[in-house]
């Protein structure tokens, strides 16, 4: 067989090659290179030499030679936008965006790895450092507030200055997040969640507090309820700038109402209630029937209407387990969101996350985490088949990274949440076998709670494959942890070549605020 290598200054490889692929519809079969040693020369019209390639090699050559011909027409938008929609997917980071991608296309019967999400498409990409200021591995608070309001704070802390560690202290003033910047300038709102929307994501978008977990009041301590602290919950249904958060949408009813109503206030208070009570234009939707019902933009006796959706109590479900007649999915929401704010004629931010990609990790449950970043792809689809690119700046990130991990050598195209094969023709119907003689999944997790167990009934691909299925950890801990490295930044649109490079997490409310004209 002949073979191909190029020299290696001259190999371009990335993502964008992937990209290519796909675009040209090219079925390109697996490289079969080992044990080649014949290097091929390139004459200086950056044509082989050596007319003997294979097909295979021809057409990854071709696809990457049309990748760098794209990138090299590739003209920045240094318009201003109208919208930005900032996607957070909480704990994908590289690792899950990698298995989420051959997760995709395999549930497509597709070998995966040449499969692309929605989001791997967009022209500009940067590496962002996650850490606290007082954490080398980040939580979701400090890592969304800094995204929010261009300051990095410490771990736990919601939209506070490093330095401040109550409500009420030395320092009288918060850090003002985009969206209070954008409602002072008229601009329309929203927050569309997984999560209860008063989790540590949703609320920096609109809230204030030295500690994430003071999502109601039954959180707070007693002490801190009586110095005039407010809870999270009670600051979402009075956000005091404009006419206030536009548009909720997911989950965490029982913040808002009191013991014995279905919530958990020791206030008493009903803000649900308090909220539709200010205006005639509020609308609170619980069920996914009546949400379906809404037309979009949504209107209340000719005023456009402000709309709160809490469909449970506490987080939505996992995408594997929602049923669509009790919940809506994250697309569907997101959908829905743009209709109803694009009637802003001065613009709207717009803030989607999909949760519980985290929340899978915790548990070490890869099956969830990838289904859940497999619906976060589709959310981010569904904007892009609604929006204008020429005036609306998409961004798609993650807060931070979990301990997440892909190895073992399997060979292209085995299940990702499989046991490993064989890496030769020949292997693989056997299972790679680790050093105690046991076969070991792809997919797997620094720490957590799920050791391997010392049974002598080996596992098997039927078991690893099962959505109940918990991925080993190689540390046992109550909970997995989140990961410290750098996460991806995708964006497109105007304003988006602003993305490129490492970047430090704060720099994203700077991108966005510049691409919406806010000094």
């Amino acid at each position: 067989m002949a073979c191909y290598s190029a020299p290696l200054a001259k190999q371009q490889w990335g993502f964008n090659v992937v990209i290519s692929i796909l675009r040209a519809g090219l079925a390109v079969a697996a490289l079969a290179l080992a044990g080649c040693s014949v290097q091929m020369g390139i004459d200086r019209r950056g044509v082989a030499a050596d007319t003997a390639m294979p097909a295979d090699g021809e057409q990854w050559f071709a696809a990457g030679r049309s990748a760098v011909e794209a990138r090299a027409q590739l003209r920045a938008n240094t318009g201003r936008a109208r919208n930005v929609i900032l996607f957070i997917a909480d704990g994908m980071g590289i690792s899950t965006i990698t298995a989420a991608r051959i997760f995709d296309g395999q549930s497509r019967g597709e070998s995966g790895e040449e499969n692309s999400l929605s989001f791997e498409t967009f022209p500009y990409v940067a590496l962002v450092k996650t850490y606290n200021t007082d954490a080398q591995t980040p939580d979701s608070a400090g890592t969304a507030s800094a995204m929010n309001t261009g300051v990095k704070t410490r771990i736990g802390a919601i939209n506070t200055w490093s330095q401040q560690h109550d409500c009420y202290g030395p320092v009288k003033t918060f850090p003002a997040p985009l969206a209070q910047l954008l409602e002072q300038r008229g601009l329309a709102t929203g927050i569309v969640s997984t999560a209860r929307v008063t989790h540590a994501t949703p609320a920096a978008v609109y809230g204030h507090s030295p500690s994430r977990a003071w999502e109601s009041d039954t959180q707070m301590p007693p002490a801190k309820r009586a110095e005039g602290c407010r809870d999270l919950a009670d600051q979402l249904i009075n956000f005091p700038h404009g006419d206030g958060i536009d548009l909720v949408l997911g989950g965490g009813r029982k913040a808002f109402l009191p013991a014995g109503e279905g919530g958990e206030r020791v206030d008493r208070r009903n803000l649900l209630q308090e909220w539709l009570g200010r205006s005639e234009a509020h609308t609170l939707v619980t069920g996914v029937a009546e949400f379906r019902e809404l037309s979009a933009p949504h209107r209340v006796n000719g005023r456009h209407a402000s709309i709160m959706g809490l469909f449970t109590a506490s987080h939505m479900s996992y995408e594997a387990d929602r049923q669509n007649a009790a919940e809506p999915s994250l697309a569907e929401m997101t959908g829905f969101a743009i209709d109803h704010l694009s009637h802003n004629k001065d613009g709207y931010f717009l803030m989607v996350e999909g949760a519980r990609v985290d929340h899978a990790h915790h548990s070490t449950n890869a099956y969830r985490a990838l289904s859940d970043a497999q619906a976060f792809s589709e959310a981010v689809r569904a904007a892009l088949q609604r929006v204008d690119l020429d005036d609306t700046l998409i961004l798609v990130t993650a807060d931070h990274s979990h301990v997440f991990t892909i190895g073992g050598y399997p060979p292209r195209g085995n299940p990702i949440l499989g046991l490993v094969r064989g890496r030769s023709v020949a292997d693989r119907t056997s299972l790679a076998l680790d050093e105690d003689g046991r076969p070991f999944t792809t997919l797997g997790y620094y720490n957590g709670p799920h050791l391997r167990s010392d049974s002598t009934s080996p596992l098997t691909d039927t078991q690893a494959q099962q959505p109940d299925y918990k991925q080993q950890a190689a540390v046992r801990m109550q909970s997995e942890t989140h990961g410290g490295e750098d996460v991806a930044l995708f964006a497109t649109g105007p304003s988006a070549y602003l993305v490129g490079g490492v970047i430090e997490q704060n720099v994203i409310f700077h991108i966005m605020a510049r691409a919406l004209g806010v000094d």
